[in-house]
């Protein structure tokens, strides 16, 4: 890849695996034909929480594994795509720096695999007033699914944990949920409130707890939340923060007695062995995607790309799928385009024309609603749970209940999607 301009606060992720033009001639990435590219790079950048209370910063490195791919695999047109990643740090005004840097000085054509608790409040402006299009791969706070100039791959916390709430209440017998959340704008209290809403109208019981996720006491967050009398937990929390909440749970021999859940955040390899076996049946998430080890055709092309491109490092997560997500939508997007049309306008106008992106990992078509006042595409998730030391796929796709949703059906239902 094209060497990386390094914000004030930004990251560089780490260098290949391994990799060869043989081997990338077998995966598909862009044309997938084994030249790399040259000439003038194409500017696409990405803002991302990597240091801070947890790191957040997997999307982008799932969408630098693609792009380098893509470079050795003819580019954009023979053009190399010059990938340009800040870290926010969990601080919103650094986000607007990095943003800033990005779209204005640097020329980026959009947004892509961005990942961060911060940057949508911080920056939703200044991509709808500088006409560029955020692709995102994990939205965070709420603001990442009222705009029009920002679409993420993801589902989003409010959508995830409610459905995990859903899975307690309908499969689990659930009558009584207390959902945590991090205590951050628009982010721990939205996503809760789903569950509230969803709880409320189906007749079971609902309390929220909102932490500080810089000075977390788990054992006394878990003793709080088992003295609401609720039956089940659900977790709202970045993985750095929900496993020693889990910890404290078993320590305190709770994770026996009470349904354990979490939003997709949980959803990763590596979450059943740390838990180790008394959590096997006993701690379920929302799954945003496709099972992270499915045999699906690009499934498995997320796998290799990573395996080939991704330092070993990275995780093979849910936002790593999300990441990869966002950056083929904007490839294609750009594949598709006139090489001599390309410029912001242009990539913006035909992202927002993207009405039918079909991939495995995804349970349902993913689009970006032309001339819609927000974004939310991904509303079908499913669940699994611990068994062993792997993931066990409990519930298939299915449909969000959130209220929210309801002008997202409406249009889906005036475009005929889905």
């Amino acid at each position: 890849m094209q060497s990386k301009v390094i914000l004030a606060g930004a990251f560089v992720a780490g260098s290949l695996a391994f990799s060869s033009q043989a081997m990338a001639a077998d995966l598909q990435c862009g044309v997938s034909n084994g030249q790399a590219a040259s000439g003038e790079p194409i500017v696409l950048g990405a803002i991302v929480g990597r240091t801070g209370p947890d790191d957040f910063g997997t999307s982008a490195r799932a969408a630098e594994a693609y792009f380098d791919c893509v470079n050795e695999n003819g580019g954009i047109h023979g053009r190399p795509v010059k990938y340009i990643v800040g870290d926010d740090q969990w601080n919103p005004e650094i986000a607007a720096q990095l943003a800033a840097k990005i779209v204005k000085d640097e020329g980026a054509l959009a947004m892509v695999g961005n990942s961060s608790f911060m940057e949508c409040a911080a920056n939703a402006r200044l991509y709808s007033e500088n006409n560029i299009m955020a692709v995102s791969g994990v939205g965070v706070p709420r603001e990442c699914f009222a705009a029009s100039n920002i679409a993420a791959t993801n589902a989003g916390p409010r959508i995830s944990t409610t459905a995990a709430a859903e899975f307690a209440g309908e499969v689990l017998g659930a009558k009584s949920v207390v959902c945590i959340g991090p205590n951050i704008p628009n982010v721990g209290a939205w996503a809760c409130d789903g569950v509230t809403q969803w709880s409320e109208a189906n007749g079971l019981k609902a309390n929220t707890i909102l932490i500080d996720p810089a000075s977390l006491d788990a054992t006394s967050l878990v003793l709080q939340a088992i003295s609401t009398g609720a039956d089940s937990i659900v977790l709202s929390l970045p993985k750095g923060i929900m496993l020693p909440v889990l910890t404290a749970a078993e320590e305190q021999g709770f994770d026996q007695s009470h349904n354990w859940l979490s939003a997709a955040s949980g959803y990763d390899l590596s979450v059943p062995v740390t838990l180790g076996s008394n959590w096997d049946g006993r701690f379920y998430v929302n799954m945003e995607f496709n099972p992270l080890q499915s045999d699906a055709p690009d499934n498995q092309n997320w796998l290799a790309v990573m395996d080939s491109y991704a330092d070993d490092s990275t995780p093979r997560d849910t936002f790593a799928q999300a990441g990869y997500l966002a950056a083929r939508v904007v490839t294609d997007t750009l594949l598709a385009l006139d090489p001599s049309a390309m410029n912001r306008d242009a990539v913006t106008a035909a992202l927002s024309e993207v009405n039918s992106f079909e991939s495995d990992i995804f349970c349902a078509t993913w689009y970006i609603g032309k001339d819609q006042p927000r974004q939310n595409a991904n509303h079908t998730t499913r669940m699994a749970v611990v068994q062993g030391d792997v993931w066990e796929t409990v519930g298939d796709c299915r449909p969000s209940a959130d209220p929210e949703l309801a002008d997202i059906h409406a249009y889906e239902a005036s475009a005929g999607i889905n």
